[in-house]
């Protein structure tokens, strides 16, 4: 049996025009590789039916460079045995009407061997042609096209205002939004790493942003946060960077009052571990020196909450802050201004309820 070849550009836009049709599902994407593989990166909403895992590659692959038949015969025997229990498994809900792309890493025996499977089942089945390899280029190239359709809205304003929960409140509203902080599992500066949390490989940040973006429609203005080049430890794609650098910008304003408040209730997770929160904090002795930051740490040991926000801000978050806006988005002069009274959740919902008339 010849199984049908697609290529990701094909399989990848029937995502959103799935998503777009009333009463279509949305294709189903297998990932027939390596727990590890998958895991640092895949399409998004696919489901990883390894038909070899990884300690079985590792086995197979050694025994390939001393005994190619005897290797084949192993590999055979273990991916029909898992093939076995992937049918018994998630398998068994799938219905004859669904569309399938099933892909491995370069679109080869790996996928092949479900998809005949599959095929026989009755299921309607597509090979995604170059695999994982291909899907991971037309990504790159997605993400390109995609940046520029789009008018951005960006939310500017100093650390503590609360870009991220005007976002949250214009979600709400149904308002279209890009949460890049959320995507990049990092609140984007020094302390933005949540407790236990762990931030996705840029392959993987970038396949999900992808999938933000696919959901949108360029016919309507799209809200994001001014963010650096950098969140944390992944990168924002340059085009994406550009196009919102030229665009539009609403500069949030809050007191500064409330911009600690706010603060200290974001990162509450420090006033439980203030030895986590000295630990970043020293890495900024080299660019602040060891007076200042010592000052900071004593406020801390302390638990002088209030001061030591008070003075990280004005000392380091607002000076970078309107360095970097100034440099990086050059609207900012033509910015609208959004002042707030509070941060309190009704604050940004009728803030959120203006910008969507």
């Amino acid at each position: 049996m010849t199984l049908p070849i697609v290529s990701a550009e094909v399989a990848l836009n029937a995502v959103p025009e799935a998503a777009k049709t009333t009463g279509v599902q949305r294709p189903i994407f297998v990932d027939v590789r390596s727990p590890s593989e998958f895991a640092a990166d895949h399409v998004p909403d696919a489901i990883n039916l390894p038909v070899l895992d990884d300690e079985q590659r590792h086995q197979v692959g050694t025994l390939y460079a001393q005994d190619r038949f005897e290797a084949k015969k192993l590999g055979a025997a273990m991916v029909s045995k898992n093939i076995a229990m992937h049918l018994e498994g998630p398998i068994r809900t799938w219905q004859k009407s669904d569309q399938v792309f099933v892909y491995c890493w370069r679109g080869g025996q790996r996928s092949r061997s479900l998809g005949h499977v599959l095929a026989e089942v009755g299921l309607r089945v597509q090979i995604l042609e170059g695999g994982y390899r291909a899907y991971r280029s037309a990504i790159v190239k997605e993400l390109s096209k995609l940046a520029a359709q789009f008018r951005w809205r960006v939310v500017c304003g100093m650390t503590g205002c609360g870009k991220t929960r005007l976002l949250k409140a214009l979600a709400d509203r149904g308002m279209q939004v890009l949460d890049l902080e959320a995507i990049a599992h990092h609140k984007g500066s020094l302390l933005g790493l949540g407790p236990g949390e762990e931030q996705p490989s840029q392959k993987l940040f970038e396949s999900n942003l992808w999938r933000a973006l696919s959901r949108l429609n360029p016919e309507r203005p799209v809200y994001v946060e001014s963010e650096s080049r950098k969140i944390g430890q992944v990168q924002v794609p340059e085009a994406l960077i550009m196009a919102m650098r030229a665009s539009e910008c609403l500069e949030l304003r809050v007191s500064d009052h409330d911009r600690v408040k706010l603060l200290l209730e974001e990162y509450a997770h420090f006033l439980n571990d203030p030895e986590a929160l000295k630990v970043q904090l020293r890495k900024l002795v080299a660019r602040h020196g060891h007076e200042r930051v010592n000052t900071w740490l004593d406020k801390v040991e302390a638990g002088q909450w209030d001061a030591f926000v008070r003075s990280i801000l004005t000392e380091h978050y607002d000076p970078s802050y309107t360095s970097s806006i100034q440099r990086n988005f050059p609207e900012i002069t033509k910015a609208t201004a959004l002042t707030l009274s509070g941060t309190s959740v009704n604050d940004y919902e009728s803030l959120a309820a203006s910008l969507s008339v």
